[in-house]
């Protein structure tokens, strides 16, 4: 099949009580992993393309990786969508270049401009038969050219939402409940520690989440921020020459408990790049006098594929939902 939005894929998670993937990518390898495992597990999926990531690997390049991807798999319905596009002339372009979805962050503005530049937005990918994913909150962290101090994030008001996405049009929309972008989501002391001394992150604001799903019954709610920064591969990388202390995410079980109510679209960047990296660390140790990339980037798609195939299993709940 070709490309899709993602309108029926999200109508379906809210109704099973699933979410559907939207990994990032960059490259061929993280293109490849992705949808392999994807197509393995009949899983729908959204390969999503940041800022960066278009200005690093050029918007051209990346459409044709995943058109690949898409003839190479033809029974998994795919989304390809711009993450934090931060102008109306980024959303454009994606919409004129391919993209089946684009999300407009609005979210440093005030209300009343977040709205007014998410409905330019919304009008011009209506009409081309795109969808749209818009923000109400701000989550701190980074990733790419986002970037928020810790402490300047805000929790979404409920009590804005059905305002929002009635004057927007909005087809779904990124919450701030307490994830975070990046490898750091949560300093030191916004954590506890358990008897071993390992930093347990603070709970998500389930509160509010369940307050914009009662504000907005049946419609889409997406989670950024969310990769879990598993610690196996934070050892890896400290392992072979890395430094990521204190490096901690979401807990997947939360994720879970998230995806079962209306969260139809969770977001994971992190967790690849940390499976990719440990894995090429621990080649380069192993295997000092190999030069080829290809040696080293096979078990890091290896990687990208074992990642993604354990997210859709335990933490989306989307396999077999192809």
């Amino acid at each position: 099949m070709p490309l899709v939005t993602s309108k029926e894929m999200f109508a379906k998670a809210y109704d099973g009580g699933y979410a559907v993937g939207a990994f990032n990518v960059n490259n061929m390898e993280i293109v490849q992993g992705i949808t392999e495992a994807a197509g393995e597990l009949k899983s729908p999926v959204i390969l999503q393309v940041s800022k960066g990531a278009r200005a690093y690997a050029n918007h051209t390049y990346l459409v044709k990786l995943v058109e690949a991807a898409v003839e190479l798999n033809p029974e998994i319905p795919i989304a390809l969508h711009l993450d934090h596009g931060d102008t109306f002339e980024l959303c454009k372009s994606c919409i004129d270049g391919g993209f089946t979805s684009v999300m407009i962050d609005a979210s440093s503005k005030s209300f009343e401009d977040n709205i007014a530049l998410t409905r330019q937005v919304v009008e011009y990918a209506h009409d081309h038969g795109v969808v749209v994913e818009a923000e109400l909150g701000t989550l701190a962290g980074v990733e790419d050219e986002v970037s928020v101090e810790a402490g300047k994030e805000s929790y979404t008001h409920p009590d804005e939402v059905e305002e929002f996405v009635t004057r927007t049009g909005c087809d779904s929309l990124a919450i701030a409940i307490g994830t975070s972008h990046g490898a750091y989501k949560f300093t030191p002391a916004q954590c506890t520690r358990n008897a071993d001394g390992v930093l347990v992150p603070p709970p998500l604001r389930f509160d509010v989440l369940k307050e914009c799903i009662k504000r907005l019954p049946g419609f889409p709610i997406v989670l950024h921020g969310s990769s879990s920064v598993p610690q196996e591969f934070v050892k890896m990388v400290n392992t072979y020459g890395g430094h990521m202390p204190d490096a901690i995410g979401i807990p997947e079980d939360q994720l879970r408990e998230a995806a079962k109510l209306a969260v139809c679209k969770i977001n994971i960047d992190s967790d690849i790049r940390l499976a990719m990296t440990g894995n090429i660390r621990k080649y380069f140790a192993e295997h000092p006098d190999h030069f080829d990339p290809r040696q080293y980037l096979k078990p890091a798609r290896q990687a990208v594929k074992d990642m993604v195939a354990h997210k859709i299993l335990y933490v989306l709940g989307s396999d077999g939902k192809a």
